[in-house]
């Protein structure tokens, strides 16, 4: 079922909720600039062993309300504690797709992890998705603006270059068209500005308030978030478990589906 959570006056968010009465919740935050809708492989498969899949579609994307702003760490941390509230979510796995992955280690330390047991990153733009001194593992600053400048003057074109950067196999045209699809569900000015978050903000002290068990999965092609960003992640987050996926760039979750979905669900029925 789909619904829609007030989490400030004038501002709703999308919510996607697949088997309500699942044993065990799985909440899930999409990168940019995507929306729930990328997680279709996981709510194939994972409803049916038994889950609640919870997909939040973040403020100006997918069927989200599209404020002017803001558009940061804080304010989509704030926005999920709406959500966990509104749902009364306890004892649930926070799981983080690139930005998505940036804003669930932003909640786990700034709501001190309110509600979550186990918290999940795949692709995670943390620490930093950009380069910064005695940090030389992400992008430049000025690829990310080049990304801004090109969302502004021409998003269709930068979005159809940014799949070269997504996947690592080959996906079909159809693929690929639904793919756009699901971003331009976003603004252009939405798109934009939570470039400028993910450019600017970093989340060096937030690893170590994560007192969770976490599981990161990255893709060892990745060329949006680089591996080296996971290896922050699990040398920054206390009793964290690390796991490489061979044949996969940003995408993981679809590349190498089903491989996540076990890794996904054998962390969660972990003790």
């Amino acid at each position: 079922m789909g619904y829609y959570v007030r989490v400030e006056p004038n501002v709703k968010v999308y919510v996607e909720d697949v088997n309500p009465q699942g044993a065990k919740t799985i909440l899930f935050l999409h990168g940019w600039p995507l929306s729930h809708e990328a997680f279709e492989y996981q709510f194939n498969v994972l409803p049916a062993k038994g889950y609640r899949c919870i997909g939040i579609d973040t403020r100006g994307f997918g069927k989200s309300d599209k404020p002017w702003g803001p558009y940061n760490l804080d304010r989509m941390a704030d926005d999920v504690r709406g959500v966990v509230e509104a749902l009364k979510l306890h004892h649930f796995t926070l799981a983080g797709h690139s930005y998505g992955g940036a804003t669930a280690v932003r909640y786990m330390a700034r709501h001190h992890g309110h509600g979550v047991s186990k918290l999940a990153l795949f692709a995670a733009a943390a620490p930093s998705l950009t380069r910064r001194p005695g940090y030389p593992y992400g992008q430049t600053k000025e690829a990310v603006n080049q990304l801004i400048e090109e969302t502004y003057s021409d998003r269709p074109n930068m979005l159809r270059n940014l799949e070269n950067q997504f996947f690592f196999r080959h996906i079909t045209k159809p693929f690929s068209d639904w793919i756009m699809y699901l971003e331009f569900a976003a603004t252009g000015n939405s798109t934009a500005k939570v470039a400028m978050s993910f450019r600017d903000e970093s989340l060096f002290s937030d690893l170590g308030k994560i007192k969770v068990p976490t599981l990161i999965l990255h893709g060892i092609h990745d060329k949006v978030c680089f591996p080296e960003l996971a290896i922050a992640q699990h040398e920054g987050i206390k009793n964290s478990k690390l796991v490489w996926f061979k044949f996969s760039g940003h995408a993981l979750f679809y590349e190498e589906r089903d491989k996540f979905n076990e890794e996904l669900m054998k962390f969660i029925e972990q003790g």
